[in-house]
């Protein structure tokens, strides 16, 4: 049995997780997310992830993902990278303020919000989280 990551023998089967596209994970993944099962939708993402680098389509769910099963530092150092792959991304700026929130780190927080309301004025999700952040004086 070839070990994972390692090249099966000439002749030998196939590893598993070399079968699926990055496509069929991010699918998979964002059912296991839909399900609530965010930690294992992580794992799924990840490979996905390895497969395709920078898709921001995957950094997107993968960043959710980690958000919603406690993983904050991942989900902020996810977040960034999908600003690095698309900076105007209303939704990447007030995800990354989210989970920068989650960490205490208010200051940072704040920016990513104002950013995100300042690119999506009519959002009431994203003007709601920047309104509910400690007075500056406090962050």
């Amino acid at each position: 049995m070839p070990v994972p990551g390692e090249t099966p023998p000439p002749g030998g089967p196939p590893d598993p997780e070399d079968r699926e596209s990055a496509y069929a994970l991010l699918q998979r993944g964002q059912a296991l997310a839909a399900q609530r099962h965010y930690a294992q939708a992580a794992i799924i993402l990840e490979r996905a992830d390895r497969l395709e680098p920078g898709k921001g389509s995957i950094l997107e769910v993968l960043g959710r993902a980690y958000f919603m099963s406690g993983q904050h530092e991942h989900s902020v150092e996810t977040f960034q990278r999908l600003l690095g792959v698309d900076p105007s991304s209303h939704y990447a700026h007030y995800a990354l303020g989210q989970s920068l929130k989650r960490l205490g780190r208010i200051r940072e927080a704040r920016t990513h919000l104002r950013l995100a309301v300042a690119l999506s004025p009519a959002s009431k999700l994203y003007r709601g989280a920047l309104e509910r952040l400690p007075p500056e004086d406090e962050g």
